[in-house]
């Protein structure tokens, strides 16, 4: 059967989405638009912090001592977060949602005049701890207090869930990309691999030359070119260290991640992120991580990347 290349592409979850995919001439591209959309809606019903009756913004708000039941997608989610918390060493952590709002970021964000408040952030570090989550099955406990945030997963995971849609569908040859997160899936209609462009740490709207091959794929890039707060001379970021209750302050820096799922290359480049160029490549490189780290120092770029990355390489 003769395949055509198609694309779709939309807003959801704060951000932008788009799909390419390959599918028969005289396909029914509304179908998968509405299927595309719907995939999108029960990620936002079940994950956004901006949705005042999603599944997480009611457990972030309960009563200490409720136990709540998870939808499956967010079961899926948050077990998979405190997967990489603890393979991390705690620099990926789903549970940081106050301090991302005392940081001025995300739905509960402070008045630009109050971020980073020292009383703030020191009464949220007694809340936040992915070891405090108690996940069993599907039920999750609220110990009181405790505030999920999966915005560093959950894209990558709505990737991932698109793909599997379109793949129930019989399309098994598509290119996902949600918020910046992809999942390829098979090929082009002319049998070459899905490639695409990673972005580096430049402040510029110069187009990075590197580009990767993907088969089966998920990939993500974790950066601070794009979110950001300035607060008279400092620049805060929105990747928040777990370990300090604070943004990352080292240089500019871009991390790329491959792995088997979007979702998790989307959990792992946050990670690295935190991590930064020295320590992340050793956490990459323990764990067998396709990583590339992209970053400035004084000026200057400069890049390293796991050996698992290379092979990945187009240019």
């Amino acid at each position: 059967m003769s395949l055509a290349l198609a694309s779709l592409g939309g807003e959801s979850m704060g951000t932008t989405w788009r799909v390419h995919m390959a599918v028969p001439h005289r396909a029914d591209l509304r179908a998968h638009h509405l299927r595309i959309e719907g995939v999108l809606d029960t990620v936002v019903a079940e994950m956004s912090t901006w949705a005042v009756d999603a599944d997480i913004t009611r457990f972030n708000r309960a009563d200490a001592g409720t136990t709540h039941t998870l939808p499956e997608g967010f079961r899926q989610v948050l077990t998979c977060a405190l997967e990489i918390a603890a393979a991390s060493q705690g620099a990926f952590d789903p549970t940081l949602g106050e301090l991302v709002g005392i940081w001025g970021f995300g739905a509960n964000a402070c008045r630009p005049q109050d971020i980073g408040q020292p009383q703030a952030v020191k009464a949220a570090q007694t809340r936040y701890g992915w070891q405090q989550v108690q996940l069993t099955g599907n039920q999750l406990f609220q110990p009181g207090g405790l505030r999920l945030d999966l915005s560093a997963i959950a894209k990558g995971y709505a990737a991932d869930a698109i793909s599997d849609a379109l793949c129930a569908q019989g399309i098994g040859d598509a290119l996902v990309e949600v918020g910046g997160e992809l999942r390829a899936r098979g090929c082009k209609p002319d049998g070459s691999a899905w490639r695409i462009a990673i972005e580096d740490a430049t402040p510029s709207d110069e187009v990075t030359t590197r580009v990767i091959a993907l088969n089966a794929q998920g990939v993500a890039t974790s950066g601070d070119r794009w979110h950001y707060n300035d607060i008279q001379d400092w620049r805060v970021t929105h990747t928040i260290d777990p370990r300090s209750a604070s943004p990352v302050t080292c240089q500019p820096m871009s991390v790329t991640v491959l792995a088997s799922s979007a979702m998790r290359a989307d959990a792992w480049a946050t990670a690295l992120r935190v991590l930064g160029p020295v320590e992340g490549m050793a956490m990459a490189e323990q764990h067998a991580l396709a990583a590339r780290f992209h970053w400035l120092d004084a000026g200057v770029a400069h890049e390293v990347m796991t050996a698992a990355f290379q092979p990945h390489l187009v240019q």
